[in-house]
């Protein structure tokens, strides 16, 4: 008995060897490609396999990935990808039915020049990445705190040196990793003493990668940061976010922020994910909120609804609602829609009315 658990044992270890192994590869072609431990260290392992390069050369490495419930699954199943190195191109091969991997990594991949890391491409692990013939040094056994860490570097360095076009591939590597370290990095990139250039593109990467726990930082950003530029790109991050919270906190904001232009911004955000909520909020925007300008904002939301939902809404406007403004521009819209009903509402306005609405 002892010796069958020792074996059962056994083979549960190399089982367990074999899946963290088979995170650790990556699915490149055309790369002269070489393999190392990082044991001692992510920067120290870099500077070791670049330290005689000739030319140009690429260091990868995979790192796990927050799970925000979208990844690159579709009604047809997980989907696969190609890329290319070089140009930082990837392709998503929408015929692809493959299961969806329990354990998700990304791909993060550095370009060295002179022993210079100046520039930062991340996929994702479904890729097929083409080097385009180039050196490729591919590590493993990097830890993802240290992966963060360096790309945290990167990113301050670029800033620091007017090189912002170079960072927003590592910010987004960032907030893809699932590490504590990653939540810290991007608080700090978000936070006040940051430049709002890098808040701003930090604020977009919570939204489009960080899942829930970037959503809870957009929440608190949107409360209470002390720039209107940066809370308007939260919104836009909230509307882009998969977490189910977000759609409540774009209500929110929509309703009761003090700013006008960013209850507009949030009736707008609200209408592209669409829902139940967020219509009865745009509706209610139209008709209630104190500001003609709101309302305005609200009425042009209501046409970014399918047409099934927002001409309906738009007639309903342009029919009853108490500002005279808002009405003519609920008019206006459905002029533009060429919907049918759209059509044979102004008709009738048009044969009972001695002055129609004009245009604002």
């Amino acid at each position: 008995m002892r010796a069958k658990t020792s074996f059962v044992s056994f083979v549960g270890v190399l089982f367990t060897t074999a899946l963290a192994a088979k995170a650790q590869q990556a699915n490149l072609v055309h790369a002269k490609l070489d393999q190392a431990q990082a044991a001692g260290g992510l920067s120290a392992t870099i500077a070791a396999a670049t330290a005689h390069d000739s030319g140009p050369s690429w260091i990868g490495y995979a790192s796990p990935a927050v799970d925000d419930h979208r990844g690159n699954g579709g009604e047809d199943g997980w989907r696969s990808c190609t890329a290319d190195l070089e140009e930082g191109s990837s392709i998503t091969n929408d015929s692809g039915d493959l299961e969806a991997p329990a354990d998700r990594h990304i791909l993060i991949f550095l370009r060295a020049e002179r022993q210079r890391i100046e520039k930062v491409r991340m996929f994702d692990d479904g890729c097929r990445v083409d080097a385009d013939g180039m050196a490729v040094h591919w590590l493993t056994g990097v830890k993802p705190a240290e992966s963060v860490e360096f790309l945290r570097a990167f990113v301050q360095r670029g800033e620091a040196n007017d090189e912002k076009h170079s960072t927003g591939a590592a910010i987004a590597a960032i907030a893809s990793t699932d590490d504590p370290a990653a939540d810290a990095a991007m608080q700090q990139f978000t936070s006040a003493p940051s430049p709002e250039s890098l808040r701003k593109k930090a604020v977009f990467w919570l939204g489009a990668a960080r899942g829930t726990k970037g959503y809870e930082m957009l929440r608190a950003i949107v409360k209470d940061d002390p720039s209107d530029s940066v809370r308007d790109q939260a919104i836009f991050a909230l509307s882009i976010s998969p977490a189910p919270g977000a759609v409540d906190t774009l209500i929110d904001v929509a309703r009761y922020d003090q700013s006008t232009k960013l209850r507009g911004q949030a009736l707008f955000w609200l209408a592209h994910k669409a829902g139940a909520k967020a219509v009865s909020t745009i509706s209610g925007a139209a008709e209630n909120d104190p500001d003609t300008q709101v309302k305005k904002r609200a009425v042009f939301a209501l046409t970014q609804l399918p047409p099934d939902q927002g001409v309906p809404l738009l007639i309903h406007v342009a029919e009853s609602n108490r500002n005279m403004e808002v009405r003519k521009q609920a008019f206006f819209w459905l002029g533009q829609s060429k919907d049918p009903r759209a059509l044979d509402f102004i008709a009738r306005v048009l044969l009972t009315s001695d002055a129609p609405p004009a245009k604002n």
